[in-house]
């Protein structure tokens, strides 16, 4: 047996909460087409050691969004997304929360897409990283549309004393993450112009002066975001102002973005990097 068939399959402990069914198929499809050795992590640091100690197994995680998410970012911290490819089986309480997996191409129901983990092909997919080190593998959005999922910190100075004690205080970043992610009726951020300054490769897009209803930044292939700027408008409709650019830099007062399904902020300035093929996943062929 090569060691494309020895996986490693990371059950995420939500998955197994809101769809025990999905994620026993899941198992026995590829218990039936691998070798498989099965990590039940009932925390985040858990589930970090799972991949860190992966060997030369495939890692494949069983769960949401935030569980691909967070294996991403895991492999990002190690230095090792170069070297492996992740493989899903979305299993989420909601359509919404695998929207990102299925956005990316995984097949839909735990057969298929544990097939496709079987059997699919690497696929080679940009990356946006920030200068805080965080991953965004699907889209930013500001403001943010959707639940809040976690922030860096209570002040506008990006993070304040949270991310501080994150930093020097390990086990707290895991129980705050953990926290953000059993958390059941998280608030809603409401939606509304903004004032920010938007720039794509140092050109500004968009300054201070002008109110915006909202932004977004994407990864687009070929090394380069897409970034796309509703000005708010009074009367007379105004044009998106679109560009494509390998960082994007967006600033002002504070403000929240969500990136992927995590809500973040308030902070005053963020930049985003495209690395460009950064991260494998196995899709189907």
């Amino acid at each position: 047996m090569s060691a494309r068939d020895q996986l490693l399959v990371v059950i995420d402990p939500v998955a197994r909460r809101t769809d025990g069914e999905s994620v026993r198929i899941a198992k026995d499809v590829l218990g039936a087409g691998a070798g498989v050795r099965v990590c039940l992590p009932e925390s985040p640091e858990e589930f970090r050691k799972a991949l860190v100690r992966r060997g030369t197994r495939r890692p494949v995680v069983i769960g949401d969004d935030r569980a691909l998410l967070r294996a991403v970012t895991v492999l990002h911290g190690e230095r090792a997304l170069a070297s492996a490819v992740l493989s899903v089986v979305p299993v989420g309480a909601a359509a919404s929360a695998v929207r990102l997996a299925r956005g990316l191409g995984v097949p839909a129901g735990a057969v298929a897409a544990a097939r496709a983990v079987l059997e699919g092909t690497p696929r080679r997919l940009d990356l946006l990283v920030d200068d805080r080190d965080g991953v965004v593998l699907g889209d930013v959005r500001i403001p943010p549309v959707g639940p809040v999922g976690g922030h860096d910190g209570p002040d506008g100075a990006d993070g304040g004393d949270a991310a501080v004690g994150g930093e020097r205080h390990p086990w707290l970043r895991t129980c705050q993450s953990l926290v953000r992610t059993l958390a059941v009726r998280p608030s809603r951020v409401p939606a509304g112009p903004s004032r920010l300054r938007v720039e794509a490769d140092g050109v500004t897009l968009v300054d201070l002066d002008q109110p915006v209803e909202g932004v977004s930044v994407v990864p687009g292939g070929g090394g380069l975001a897409r970034v796309e700027v509703h000005p708010a408008s009074v009367g007379a409709e105004i044009a998106p102002v679109r560009a494509r650019a390998r960082s994007v830099t967006v600033s002002g007062p504070d403000f929240r973005y969500r990136a992927d399904a995590v809500v973040t902020g308030p902070v005053r300035t963020r930049t985003w990097q495209v690395r460009p093929q950064a991260w494998g996943l196995t899709l189907p062929g």
